[in-house]
């Protein structure tokens, strides 16, 4: 059978780059320019990651709930514990603040204690009215501010959990933004602009310390520090790994066109991100900085390559032409396996891991291509290696690193097999110790402020992540029904005796806050009327309706009173447990109300995130046992032996077990970040054993078809490029754990590990693995014409290739 990607077709290959190198340079520099002009396209994400796809009962669910009332993230919450507060001075500094946020016209309403409207009877109009509840002629006495305190915690019960705490310590200020401008880019703008200017300059004037949070502000800030750490691992990446280059190679020269390419390669990132018009997000984020962890192994290899061959006939040319010619197809299939590592989660049905997918599965081929392109071009136009570029072939350390992994081979293969198996019960036991997380802000920056004022307000008003739920009644005006309000009390009691979620704002309080007002504010009678009183409340009610005062039902009702929702909020450390607290609030309303007359949605971010949790770690595991079939195709097709398959399989299973243990026993959960470490590691560990596999084929044929001799032969060739690359991987992915965000940190550490455990299982498991079953492996015939010809071709075969063509 004719070979696919053959000796022929590399020697084309060669020749076409070093004889045409200006057109290929002049190409690169012209392909840069046009996609760095789509820079300019660069957009950064406005929403948080949705994980479900759109088509779901769950965003359905969700969407549904939008169209009905309105974004439930636009609401910044500002507060504080300081009794400083309530002096005259600060207070008048903190009116003046929340007035000038109520004139911005990204704010549409703000509430807060000095602005704040209370409901009184209006006999003689037989309505409700709004009506101030502190007097503006006595802000200046410290005495009257300090009454009026007492007088909103003790006397307006309806605002518990809205401006004050439950233990009455913490006061705050709610502001509304403008719920069309909440998606958008100039919420952000805003948020960091002029909101923020605004409070420092009051905490400056006055020493009180604010705590402002909501999702607004927390998405902001979020967002700004995503963008902050772009530049922080770029730079730090660019830094470790040549560093780390030039150690190996003690070459300026090499180190320098290593540099250009993965730059052009970052350079390249952004122009496709702009091109395909994705947006940065916390996961985009990282591809530019992959590029570089990525490319500089594809440099190494094919460096490393040249200096061998200049090593054996001191012949540039020769040496340069052979790096592409004996190793093109291997390169391209090790980069292939990468690839294929990250385009797994194409398959997982939601936008935000596509575009990861995508984005870095065009990214891989694309700096392999300025590898193979730039480094034979560079090295043609500067002088020949000098020894001291080739002594990291020769170095001791590496010399006694590989002698120590070949005696373990060798000798103690017994042992070898019974760690791995040991290993392998720990990964397993591990297993069954993780945890699913569905926090939202458990992977924001811990160490920022915002984070800090998230927990303030978590432990102060018991949660900031609104869970949301919609009674359809399916009746105009059901939902104002004395039965139908009866049950959401009792519903409401139920979320109440949950100690995950704070208390519940519904129609229900403000039917109560109705019946307090209507007996002259008496807190005692915050409950919902009777029977008899409802006919003299209702018609106070629709009165006020008809009036010029704001409807006090819209945040809670339909606008055909239909539908009636209760909002509650859940601490975002407790996410592992929202499938319970689901399962115990749909129990009472299946109770409450029967499946065949209503139709109730438990909906809000906190839940749509858990879930989307769950249902990313169904899709990226079905994904990784694709990326299993697919890479095992491709050595299928590479060696044509199902046993080389398993051979190669085997050896990266176990680091991705080993990992999975390891996060089990350091309490590390499973989330969208920590998923996404096995496809990526799986990917680019199967680098190393290819490149195994296809040194240890032509060592065969070089060998006479002698196992031991070809095995061991394998370690002096590609067992430095196998080192090196893992060394670079291993620091180059250590970059991330510079992060703010628990998710990247946890994804380059975890993927760091486990590169370093694929090292070691494919230089020590996978030879003793062959070597135990040399008698299958060492067939001749199953290796004879592989269909894609990734054999590294030896000297003899291509002087004969040469010969013949002269």
């Amino acid at each position: 059978m004719k070979k696919l990607l053959g000796i022929g077709f590399w020697e084309i290959i060669a020749r076409i780059i070093l004889r045409n190198r200006l057109g290929f340079i002049f190409g690169i520099v012209l392909l840069t320019v046009v996609l760095a002009m789509q820079w300019k396209h660069i957009r950064f994400s406005n929403t948080e990651a949705n994980l479900i796809p759109a088509t779901d009962q769950v965003n359905l669910d969700y969407n549904q709930f939008l169209k009905v009332f309105g974004e439930e993230g636009n609401v910044i919450v500002i507060g504080s514990k300081d009794p400083k507060l309530f002096t005259p001075k600060v207070f008048e500094a903190y009116t003046t603040l929340m007035a000038n946020l109520a004139k911005d016209p990204e704010i549409g309403l703000v509430l807060s204690l000095e602005n704040l409207k209370i409901l009184r009877k209006n006999d003689s109009l037989a309505q409700f009215e709004l009506a101030p509840f502190v007097n503006k002629t006595q802000l200046k006495d410290e005495a009257y501010l300090k009454q009026a305190r007492a007088e909103l915690t003790q006397r307006l019960p309806f605002y518990e959990g809205l401006l004050y705490s439950k233990d009455k310590s913490t006061l705050r200020s709610v502001v509304y933004m403008k719920k069309e401008l909440v998606n958008t880019k100039a919420r952000k703008d805003y948020i960091l602009g002029r909101f923020s200017d605004k409070i420092n300059q009051f905490e400056q004037a006055t020493g009180v310390d604010l705590r402002v949070s909501g999702m607004p502000y927390i998405r902001s800030y979020n967002s700004k520090t995503i963008t902050d750490e772009i530049g922080l691992f770029i730079g730090a990446a660019l830094l470790i790994t040549s560093l780390i280059f030039f150690f190996f190679f003690r070459s300026f020269r090499a180190t320098l066109i290593s540099m250009i390419i993965v730059i052009i390669g970052v350079m390249w990132s952004f122009g496709i991100m702009g091109a395909m018009g994705y947006e940065i997000t916390v996961l985009t984020a990282l591809v530019p900085t992959l590029m570089i962890v990525i490319g500089i192994p594809n440099c190494i290899f094919f460096i490393n390559k040249y200096h061998q061959e200049y090593y054996k006939h001191a012949n540039k040319a020769k040496a340069l032409q052979r790096v592409i010619t004996k190793t093109g197809t291997a390169t391209l299939m090790t980069n292939i396996t990468t690839a294929v590592g990250f385009a797994t989660f194409i398959a997982t049905n939601n936008v935000l891991l596509q575009e990861f997918g995508v984005l870095t599965t065009i990214n891989i081929i694309a700096v392999y291509v300025l590898s193979l392109l730039l480094i034979p071009i560079f090295f043609s136009y500067i002088p020949a290696p000098i020894p001291r570029h080739l002594g990291h072939l020769e170095r001791e350390y590496l010399t006694g690193f590989f002698v120590w992994i070949v005696n373990t081979v060798k000798y103690n293969r017994l042992s070898v097999y019974m760690v791995s198996i040991i290993l392998l019960i720990f990964g397993i036991i591990g297993i069954y110790e993780i945890k699913i997380s569905g926090s939202i802000i458990e992977d924001m920056p811990k160490k920022t402020a915002f984070f800090e004022d998230i927990r303030f307000f978590e432990k102060e008003f018991d949660g900031v992540m609104p869970l949301e739920i919609m009674i359809d009644t399916k009746r105009k005006n059901g939902a104002l029904r004395a039965t139908n309000l009866r049950r959401l009390e009792e519903l409401e009691k139920t979320l109440t005796d949950i100690p995950d979620l704070s208390k519940p704002l519904s129609i229900v309080s403000v039917a109560k806050y109705a019946k307090q007002a209507y007996y002259n504010g008496n807190p005692d009678y915050f409950q919902l009327p009777t029977a008899q009183e409802e006919p003299f409340i209702a018609t106070y009610i629709k009165n006020t309706a008809k009036g010029k005062n704001e409807n006090l039902f819209k945040s809670y009702l339909s606008d055909d009173k239909s539908i009636a929702r209760i909002t509650t909020f859940i601490k975002d450390e407790t996410g592992e447990k929202m499938p319970g607290i689901e399962q115990q609030i749909r129990q009472k309303t299946d109770k409450l109300f029967p499946k065949e007359r209503y139709n109730v949605v438990i909906t809000g971010r906190a839940s749509v995130f858990q879930k989307g949790t769950n249902y990313l770690l169904d899709n990226l595991l079905s994904s990784l046992l694709f990326a299993f079939f697919l890479t095992g195709g491709l050595v299928a097709i590479m060696f044509r032996s199902f046993k080389m398959v398993l051979v190669a399989i085997i050896p990266n299973l176990l680091p991705l077990l080993m990992t999975a243990g390891l996060m089990g026993f350091l309490g590390i959960p499973l989330k969208p970040s920590t998923l996404l470490v096995f496809g990526i590691a799986f990917g680019m560990s199967v680098d190393d054993t290819l490149r195994f596999l296809a040194q240890y084929r032509l060592e065969l044929s070089r060998n006479d078809w002698k196992i031991k001799k070809s095995v061991f032969a394998t370690f002096d060739d590609a067992g430095i490029s196998m080192f090196y690359t893992s060394i670079v991987l291993f620091f180059g992915f250590s970059v991330f754990m510079l992060s703010g965000f628990g998710g990247t940190v946890a994804l380059g550490g975890l993927v760091a590990i486990t590169l370093c455990f694929g090292m070691l299982s494919n230089l020590v498991l996978l030879p003793s693995l062959v070597l135990s079953l040399n008698k299958t492996l060492a067939n001749e015939q199953e290796f004879i014409e592989p269909t894609i010809d990734i054999l590294e071709h030896t000297d003899e075969e291509l002087d004969a290739l040469e010969e013949k063509k002269n």
